[in-house]
Formats: C-alpha cells, sequence, structure tokens
C-alpha cells in the first residue's frame, strides 16, 4: 500500500499529518492483536509456571518497601512545611502552565513557533524523532514528562536535613521512576513506534511478545533481558581466545598460563585477579580488545584465576576461602610453573578489594611473594562508593542474607539487574523498547554478551562484601578481620598503580584517589577516560579516550585534577612503563607444562558454566 503524500511529507521534515497514525488495514490489525494476545499468555505462563512448582520466590516487596520508606522520608520534610510544600508545587504548577501555553500557541494558525519550556539534556536520544517537536502531542507529552522529572530531582537536590545515604538512594529512585514512565516507552505516546506499528499493522508487537516469553522463559520465570544477539559467541572459539593451559584447579578457581608471544619474557610472573562478579573474560574478548593477549606481547608471563561460577556447595565459602583457594593458590601455581617467589599482580574492581586484603594479611603471615600491585577500577574505601551503595543498608543487606540462605547463593539475575539499573537509560529502556515494541533482534555485540553472562555469588563471600566493605568501610578502617588477624591496608607497603577512570558509577574516581591515602608504600594514581569497563579495555591501537597522571594521590581530588597532566590515547603503555621500572630483568620465555602437568586448554572449564 502507498503512502499518503502527507506522510511522506511529514517523514521528510514537513509538518506533521494524522495519516502516518492511521491503521491501514483494520482486520490484519485486529488478527496480529489477536496473536499479540496470545503471545503475551505464553509470557504470563512462563512467569507464572516456575512460581506455580515453587522454583522461584519473589522478593519484590523488599525494594518497593524500601523505595516508598525513602520517599516517605522526602515527602517528610517538604510536607513539614506549608510555605515551602506551596512553593514546590507553584514551580510545578508554573512550569506546566507554559507547556500548556507553548501548546496552544503551536497548534494556532501563523503563530510563531515558541522556544520549548525545557529542553532534553544533552545526549539524550530519548527525543529525537522529529515529530516530538512537530506534533503538538508528542511536544507537549515531551514537555510535561522532561518538567515532571526535573521538579522531581530538584525536589531530591534541595531537600535540606536529608543524611547522604537517603538522599543518595532518593536521587537513584527517583532516577529509576523518571526512565520508566517516559513517554518514549509506550506505543501510544511514542510517535516512532505509533508509526511502526500502524505500518506493520501490529506486526512488531507480535513479535516483541515472542521475544518476551522467549527471554522470560531463558530467565527460569525472572525476565533475561536480552541486550544483543548472543548466537554469534561462544566462548574459547571466538571470544576469550588467546592461546594458554589451565594449570590448577581448585574448589573455587581454575589458574590459566597463556602461551608466549615473546622469546625473552620479564622474569616477574604476572598473576591476574578478576572479579567473580562476570567472568574474567572482560580482559580477553577478542584479540583487538585483549588487555590479556597485549600484555603478553609485551612479555608478561600472564596468569589468570578464572572464579568458579558457585552453586549451593560454595555457600560457605568466605573471602578467606577465596584468598586461600584462588589468590594463594594461583600464587602457588605460578611459582610451580615458573619457580619465581616474585610475582607483578593485578586486582579488577571486587578483584582487587579482594587482593587489597590479601596482600594485607599476607604481609602479616610472612607471605611477601607479590612485589606490586596494580588495582583497576578498585575501592578499598567506600565512603564515596557509587551507586552500588543505594542498595546496601542494614535492611537491605539483610533481605539478601535471607534470599541468599535458601540456596547458598545469590541468584546471577539479581546482580546483573542490579548493574543494568545502575544505567538504567542505557542498558535496560532502550532494549525493551527495542526488543518488545519495535520487535525487533538486537545486533550482535562481544561486550553485552559478556555482560549477559552472569555469576551467581556465594552466600557467605557476598555476605562478607556486602557488609565489610559497603556497610561497615572495614577495610580502611583497619578493622576487617580476616583468618583470625585483624588486617590494615598500611602493611602492603609495595608499590601501587591504582588506575581510577573518570566516568565510573561504580568505582568512582574519587573514591579511588581517597583509598590510595590508606597503603603504607607509594601509590601511582592514575585516571583514565570513559567508564569501569571502557576504561580498563582501551587498547593502544584503538587511538581512543586520555588519561592523566600528577602528583602524589593526597589531599583533595580536584587540586590533584587540576594540577593532573592530559595524556591522550590508552594508559596501558604509561603501566608497562612503570611495571618495567619495577624490575626490567628479562629471560628466556616460559612455555604452560613445561614444568607440571596441565588440565586442559584455556580458557577453562568453570567459565562455561552458565547461569
Amino acid at each position: 500500500m502507498s503512502k499518503a503524500p502527507d506522510s511522506d511529507k511529514a517523514e521528510n521534515g514537513g509538518p506533521s499529518t494524522v495519516e502516518q497514525y492511521l491503521v491501514k488495514d483494520p482486520e490484519r490489525f485486529a488478527l496480529n492483536m489477536a496473536r499479540m494476545i496470545e503471545q503475551a499468555g505464553k509470557a504470563a505462563s512462563a512467569w507464572a509456571e516456575p512460581r506455580e512448582k515453587g522454583e522461584v520466590r519473589d522478593h519484590v516487596a523488599e525494594p518497593v518497601v524500601d523505595m516508598v520508606k525513602t520517599f516517605s522520608k522526602l515527602s517528610e520534610y517538604w510536607l513539614a512545611d506549608p510555605q515551602r510544600a506551596m512553593e514546590a508545587q507553584t514551580r510545578l504548577f508554573a512550569g506546566y502552565m507554559t507547556v500548556w501555553a507553548n501548546a496552544i500557541q503551536k497548534v494556532s494558525p501563523n503563530a510563531e513557533a515558541p522556544e520549548d519550556a525545557i529542553k532534553p539534556e544533552r545526549g539524550d536520544k530519548r527525543f529525537q524523532d522529529p515529530e516530538w517537536g512537530r506534533n503538538a502531542f508528542f511536544d507537549f507529552l515531551k514537555q510535561a514528562y522532561l518538567v515532571t522529572s526535573r521538579w522531581a530531582a530538584d525536589l531530591v537536590d534541595h531537600a535540606e536535613g536529608l543524611d547522604e545515604h537517603t538522599r543518595h538512594k532518593a536521587s537513584f529512585y527517583v532516577k529509576q521512576v523518571s526512565n520508566a514512565i517516559a513517554p518514549s516507552n509506550f506505543i501510544l505516546t511514542n510517535p516512532e513506534l505509533f508509526r511502526e506499528t500502524v505500518a506493520s499493522n501490529g506486526e512488531n508487537l507480535v513479535r516483541g511478545m515472542k521475544m518476551l516469553a522467549e527471554d522470560i522463559a531463558a530467565g527460569r520465570g525472572d525476565l533475561k533481558l536480552r541486550q544483543a544477539d548472543y548466537a554469534p559467541f561462544e566462548i574459547g572459539k571466538n571470544i576469550a581466545t588467546t592461546p594458554g593451559k589451565v594449570i590448577g584447579r581448585s574448589d573455587v578457581a581454575e589458574i590459566i598460563q597463556y602461551d608466549p608471544a615473546t622469546e625473552t619474557v620479564l622474569r616477574r610472573p604476572l598473576l591476574v585477579c578478576p572479579p567473580w562478579i562476570n567472568k574474567y573474560y572482560i580482559l580477553d574478548l577478542n584479540p583487538q580488545k585483549s588487555f590479556i593477549r597485549w600484555a603478553i606481547e609485551q612479555g608478561h608471563t600472564v596468569f589468570v584465576i578464572s572464579w568458579i561460577n558457585p552453586d549451593e556447595r560454595h555457600g560457605a565459602k568466605g573471602w578467606e576461602a577465596y584468598i586461600r583457594e584462588g589468590l594463594q593458590y594461583g600464587l602457588d601455581m605460578v611459582e610451580k610453573a615458573t619457580g619465581e617467589k616474585e610475582v607483578n599482580a593485578i586486582g579488577y574492581c571486587v578483584g582487587g578489594t579482594l587482593l587489597a586484603a590479601a596482600l594485607a594479611l599476607l604481609a602479616q603471615e610472612g607471605d611477601h611473594r607479590i612485589k606490586s600491585a596494580t588495582f583497576f577500577t578498585t575501592q578499598v574505601d567506600f565512603t564515596y562508593a557509587g551507586d552500588l551503595k543505594v542498595f546496601v543498608d542494614e535492611d537491605q543487606v539483610a533481605a539478601v542474607e535471607r534470599s541468599m540462605s535458601e540456596k547458598g547463593y545469590l541468584e546471577g539475575t539479581k546482580m546483573a539487574t542490579a548493574f543494568n539499573m545502575l544505567r538504567s537509560g542505557d542498558l535496560i529502556w532502550p532494549y525493551v523498547i527495542n526488543n518488545y515494541m519495535r520487535g525487533k533482534d538486537p545486533l550482535p555485540f562481544d561486550l553485552l554478551y559478556w555482560n549477559a553472562d552472569s555469576t551467581r555469588m556465594a552466600a557467605a563471600n557476598h555476605s562478607f562484601y556486602l557488609r565489610n566493605c559497603y556497610l561497615e568501610n572495614n577495610l580502611s578502617r583497619g578493622t576487617m578481620e580476616l583468618a583470625g588477624r585483624t588486617v590494615s591496608l598500611a602493611d602492603i607497603t609495595i608499590p601501587v598503580y591504582n588506575l581510577a577512570t573518570k566516568e565510573d558509577h561504580i568505582a568512582p574516581a574519587l573514591s579511588v584517589f581517597l583509598g590510595s591515602q590508606f597503603f603504607g608504600g607509594d601509590v601511582e594514581y592514575v585516571m583514565a577516560g570513559s567508564g569501569h569497563i571502557a576504561g580498563v579495555v582501551n587498547p593502544p591501537a584503538a587511538h581512543k579516550y586520555q588519561y592523566w597522571t600528577g602528583a602524589k594521590p593526597v589531599g583533595d581530588f580536584n587540586t590533584w585534577f587540576a594540577g593532573a597532566h592530559e595524556h591522550s590515547g590508552s594508559w596501558w603503555t604509561h603501566w608497562q612503563h612503570w611495571i618495567e621500572n619495577q624490575d626490567n630483568v628479562h629471560i628466556p620465555a616460559r612455555k604452560p607444562g613445561k614444568r607440571m602437568k596441565t588440565l586442559g586448554d584455556a580458557p577453562g572449564t568453570y567459565v562455561k558454566v552458565r547461569v
């Protein structure tokens, strides 16, 4: 069926028309609505069946109760003073009146187009379709939404007397609600979705509901949001492909030694301790992005800890177990494979927090094999922790512990959802729209494949982390207890390379900077551009971003940054020079299996266990 001339004009920049929003084939549209309802029934069944069998228990009430409590405290401040409440209401009403006046002017014949009462923030991709500004109805929805969400955010910012944690939670919850109710998320209030639905006679909704049912089934009763086309990827085939061997396997970790790529290597081997939240191959996505492959090419003998994806057998494994059976076991395997007692170590995110705690413990125990430590976006002090701190107070931690006690672990989907919520505007709602409303398959993307490859959290491990780090900040306070000892970061006197990233929402640069001041030795603090992942996984060949170096990380962070030197490109080469300055002795390259029996090819078996 050909388009109406007015519709062509609208799509090419002319005036908006009603024609493009009218159903052209009512019979076909009605048939597709029936098919959509059928698929929606399958989605409902996929959600209900595991609950009827007792395989899934919902804990929705607990986060909702926390949000209600937080908003109640916010409301209490504004309603406690009638004048203050009236002023807040007046600001909102004034914004609506401006939007209303603009809407009337926009539909008036021969009237000059008014200036928007409010504009989307820079980088907001939700309102890019021309109809958001050209069509009076959609323009009114957009501006009313922006006025409301901006007003709600201001209520949090100007609520005096709220403690910092409550303010942080209120700001986070307001952002989540604002992102959820955006008119761009609904068929009838998003011009692009509306047009696509009409143009396809609703076939997009049939495909979308089918995908929704599949994703709920894949999540075994919970929605496992599809962020990429995962089919093209297979671990060991086209992702995590750097060649090597598994040289050790404990109850919580496999130790991988990689093949050399140079004739000589640095004498000190390199042991990488990645986070157990997600999997280690973020550092080995593909040959172009792989930090592991790049480090090998620079002459490192690289060993990596590949953590188990825990199940009920690992429920009692706490931090001491992860240190003994993971990090310290890794050091034993490195020594056995190379004969070396001096090692460079890297810890990434929570893997770095574990490394720091282990170093403090091992210093007291007299194990000094690690001679330098590098931390990627690692927090050891949690005073200024990122948005994950929203989920951590006594009530919420207790609720998580109750949930974990049922199986001995936290479901991987729970952590994945929490991380996605930190950037819901980028990691949730665009995919909800693309998948379930437009009915389109997402594109293949290795980073999002990794992001969706969830890991469970062993109960004892996760509880220790939440309480000792986020809740009580025991590591930097010098009150963390491990193996019957009270550990102190001041006992870590080896050289430290401490990498932060400028836009990190998990381990903010300020938090990493403050943590630098607790170590007992020299600290090289470096801040890279971009965020928690892209700022770390930034190979030199990409010529992306930048990094800053400066004075010792003491005093005020803003003062340090003002005096820091900016360098273009990747921090990787800067780190390599730092490592070589610690010990630049080279020896003939080492091959896995020369001194000990191997257990199979990299990437091993633990990394392939999915949830």
